[in-house]
């Protein structure tokens, strides 16, 4: 970990840390909520070893980048202004991109907005949803698992900071990570993260130094600015619409676990397994799907997960 850099690069008008180690082709790794570019720190040794300059920042809003305060500077399109200048600033014209969770909602726009700056995907654990031109992503939601979904009480600023306030950070970020529940997460107002059983013991892939890391982040920054991109999703929708019915033309492989959340919304096995995504994504080229493994996949079996980037990217 020791040898892993840390620099403070300046792009659309903010800072963003970014991690990075090793020389040769670039790998960009692309965290999502709550997490840092620290979740990908095993793939940032292991690629280096491999022979690829490996890069993760902390995306806008997150551990040493800058925080923004209004929730409308959290659009897509901020973000991936953010990783383009980041990619001009370390002199890289071409990259090949990682995400998972919110980073793989960036990546995937990346990829429609800028392909000519990426060589090949890999993503893990968030589909590619194309803009439904008829309701707000956030209104859908709210459809379809009611006002006590996760997203929907993420949405009003101060509310869910006020709740996890009351919680040890420690903890929260225990239950975040070790959630093994594949249904669709909803936590009424009355309830609360406060009200939530204390979480199980930490597995093996997860130790207290991890913990304590993201904590220490997180206890500094506040959660405000990882919340801002589920507050800024119908605002991206409303300005993402120029792209509208466009595919997305890189070469892709998809990765996500079984007992990930966001695979078992009703309707997303189907759109993965019976061609919906590869009508949008033409280019797909694998989808894996790891039994066994929850959201946090990259860390929960770092090591698989290095492999199946690797066995990709390594074709190009």
């Amino acid at each position: 970990m020791e040898k892993i850099e840390h620099t403070t690069i300046s792009t659309n008008g903010i800072n963003l840390h970014v991690a990075s180690i090793g020389s040769g082709p670039a790998i960009l790794f692309l965290h999502g909520f709550p997490d840092l570019w620290y979740s990908w720190r095993r793939q940032l040794l292991s690629f280096a070893d491999l022979g690829y300059r490996a890069i993760a920042p902390d995306l806008r809003g997150y551990g040493d980048s800058d925080a923004p305060p209004s929730h409308e500077s959290y659009t897509v399109l901020h973000v991936v202004g953010d990783l383009v200048g980041l990619l001009d600033s370390l002199g890289v014209d071409r990259v090949f991109l990682v995400g998972h969770d919110w980073g793989a909602i960036v990546a995937w726009w990346m990829c429609m907005i800028r392909p000519d700056r990426v060589k090949a995907l890999v993503n893990t654990s968030v589909v590619f949803n194309p803009r439904n031109p008829s309701v707000k992503p956030v209104d859908a939601f709210k459809a379809l698992f009611g006002e006590d979904y996760y997203i929907c009480r993420f949405q009003e600023p101060g509310e869910i900071e006020e709740d996890f306030a009351q919680v040890d950070t420690k903890k929260l970020i225990n239950r975040f990570f070790t959630s093994r529940n594949p249904r669709p997460p909803c936590i009424p107002k009355s309830l609360g993260f406060r009200g939530l059983p204390d979480p199980p013991a930490l597995p093996a892939w997860l130790t207290e130094e991890d913990v304590s890391f993201y904590a220490e982040k997180f206890s500094q920054k506040g959660f405000t600015g990882g919340l801002n991109y589920y507050r800024a999703m119908n605002l991206s929708w409303e300005l993402t619409a120029p792209w509208a019915g466009l595919q997305i033309k890189v070469p892709v492989k998809f990765i996500v676990g079984d007992l990930d959340i966001t695979y078992n919304i009703p309707g997303t096995k189907e759109y993965i397994h019976e061609g919906g995504l590869k009508k949008h994504v033409p280019f797909l080229q694998e989808v894996v799907v790891m039994e066994g493994v929850g959201h946090f996949l990259q860390q929960e079996k770092p090591d698989e997960v290095t492999d199946h980037i690797y066995s990709f990217f390594s074709k190009f």
